[in-house]
């Protein structure tokens, strides 16, 4: 079952010492953002993050940087809400970010159609969603200390 929750993660590797952020192009509606998704059934959202980032980049993780950026979503982004069996009335739910360095090579998922490594600034704003923004600046700051 689809947990009341959402994720975001972020993955980064640096190219000359400059910060690279890896940014994904939905094929459902052609917005770039990050790898994102929700629980099943009882995992943690460390663990759906784990999960989602190999479903959606083929990539396997072990450490991530849990983010302290949280924000929350509206339901209306999800195409049937009802099968999800959330309780009455659930209008937004929270979406943990996290963030990771990535170290070896993408595979697409069905989820998207192109990915591409951008600077910060240029991945700023080609961003569809203000959530994903606020944590890549967040994980930018912890990198750079």
């Amino acid at each position: 079952m689809r947990a009341p929750y959402q994720i975001l993660a972020i993955p980064y590797k640096f190219i000359e010492d400059e910060p690279m952020f890896c940014v994904f192009k939905r094929a459902n509606n052609n917005q770039w953002q990050f790898i994102a998704g929700g629980g099943e059934d009882l995992e943690t959202p460390y663990e759906a993050a784990i999960r989602e980032i190999f479903e959606e980049s083929g990539l396997i993780v072990k450490d991530l940087i849990t983010l302290k950026s949280k924000c929350y979503v509206p339901t209306t982004i999800f195409k049937d809400i009802k099968i999800f069996n959330w309780p009455d009335k659930t209008y937004v739910i929270p979406e943990h970010a996290f963030g990771f360095l990535c170290i070896n090579d993408i595979i697409l998922s069905d989820e998207h159609i192109s990915y591409r490594w951008l600077k910060y600034e240029d991945t700023f704003s080609i961003l569809k969603w203000d959530s994903n923004r606020t944590a890549m600046y967040e994980l930018k700051c912890i990198i750079n200390e």
